[in-house]
Order: C-alpha cells, then sequence, then structure tokens
C-alpha cells in the first residue's frame, strides 16, 4: 500500500499546532493575578483615591492577587467600580504579564448647588455627590431651584463650558422666583439677567458685543444690572 506522506505530514501538522492550542490555553486559564494597576484617566482633580476604590474589590472579591485568570469576570469588576459616586466608566483587563489593569474615568462636576440639599451637577446633567477628597472650582448655583429649574441649569452650564471667556468668569447662576436666571461674574458687579434659557447664543453674542464696548470705553462699572433678556437687546441699569 503506497503511503501518501504529504496527507500524513499534514495530519501530523494539525495535531501539532492543536496541541500547541491546548497547550496555549491552558497556560492562559491558569494564568494568575500578579498585581493590580488602576489609572485614573483625564482630569488631573481625584474626586476619589486608589485607596477608595482598592476598598470596594477588596470588600467584594478579598485580595485579587494570585486569582487564576478562569475565575475573573472582568466585566462585574468593573461594575464593582463604577459604584463608587465619582466614577464614570471603568474598563478592567488582564494582560500577558499577569497585571490586572483598570481605567478609569472619573465623573466631571460642572456646577455646585447650594440649596436644601448640597451637590454637583456632572457633565451629563446628573447629581453628583461632593468629595472627600477634592472641591471643583465651579459656579455655585443658588435660589429657588426645582427639577426644571436644573435643567435649564444643565443648559446654561453646557454653553458655559463652550465658551473660554465665560468658562473663567462666570462663578455663579442664581434661581429667581420668576424663574429667570442670573449671572455672576468674577471681576466684575454687576449682574447680568438672562432670562429664560432660549436663544442662548444670540444673548451671549449680544453681552459680548456690550462687554467689550464698556471695556474700551472703561464703563463697565458704571452698571449694576446687565439685562439679557430681552429679543436681540442688552439693557442696562446705571448706578
Amino acid at each position: 500500500m503506497k503511503i501518501n506522506w504529504n496527507y500524513l505530514k499534514l495530519m501530523l501538522l494539525l495535531v501539532l499546532v492543536m496541541g500547541l492550542y491546548a497547550f496555549s490555553n491552558h497556560r492562559s486559564s491558569v494564568k494568575a493575578v500578579n498585581d493590580i494597576d488602576l489609572q485614573f484617566l483625564g482630569d488631573e482633580n481625584l474626586y476619589t483615591t486608589h485607596e477608595m476604590v482598592n476598598k470596594l474589590l477588596i470588600q467584594k472579591y478579598g485580595n485579587l492577587k494570585n486569582v487564576p485568570k478562569e475565575k475573573l469576570v472582568l466585566n462585574t469588576i468593573e461594575k464593582v467600580i463604577e459604584t463608587d459616586e465619582m466614577v464614570k466608566n471603568a474598563q478592567v483587563y488582564l494582560t500577558v504579564d499577569g497585571k490586572l489593569t483598570s481605567k478609569i474615568i472619573q465623573r466631571k462636576p460642572i456646577g455646585r448647588v447650594e440649596g436644601v440639599k448640597k451637590y454637583y451637577v456632572d457633565d451629563e446633567g446628573r447629581r453628583m455627590p461632593f468629595s472627600k477628597i477634592h472641591s471643583a472650582r465651579v459656579p455655585i448655583i443658588t435660589g429657588n431651584i426645582t427639577g426644571k429649574s436644573l435643567e435649564d441649569i444643565y443648559v446654561i452650564l453646557e454653553y458655559i463650558n463652550t465658551d473660554n471667556f465665560l468658562r473663567k468668569n462666570i462663578i455663579g447662576i442664581h434661581v429667581g422666583v420668576d424663574g429667570d436666571y442670573q449671572l455672576k461674574f468674577r471681576m466684575e458687579n454687576f449682574v447680568v439677567n438672562l432670562g429664560g434659557v432660549e436663544n442662548l447664543k444670540e444673548k451671549f453674542n449680544n453681552f459680548m458685543a456690550f462687554y467689550n464696548k464698556a471695556t474700551k470705553d472703561k464703563t463697565l462699572n458704571h452698571y449694576d444690572l446687565v439685562s439679557l433678556e430681552y429679543n436681540n437687546q442688552v439693557v442696562c441699569t446705571k448706578i
């Protein structure tokens, strides 16, 4: 009987590949965690700490070091980290050298509510508790704060954060009893009455035209109220 050596070589090669694949899978499944690496991405201001996140993991799993890879459920670990109220998102993976790595994105506060209840408003418009380790420098929100006004405030804050001048200079938003919004500027004595949240772009464009002219004329300190609530107008009240 004639032996088909090419066929035999192919079968041997197939067996060898399958053996190597099985061996690799076995080694991978028994690989254990030898280190934990928590990385905070983005903002340098930390509203939580490595220690706080580690504590969450220890409370849930105990010590994760030396735990075999096959016993790890990475998406569950991500959800545990995300129970930290300062964490927006976490991605967890195991590196080839056995390091359990988590890349963490924190929530970002854009406003601070100082009412009966005190909390931040984050960049998704959600309530965010104060951090014990860092205080954000964001506009302070006061006045008649309700669910609707909080939605409007988020719209205002979002717009403010698209403009470098407004972001640096607006330090407060006050909610009036009539549902209008007043802005407090860092270096100026006047208050800006924004009215409602409609036509924000037009209102702020009008304000910047007024501000630049008044700065040039050196008349900014002549006013205590600048109103933007009227259509395509800036109405100023003198001291």
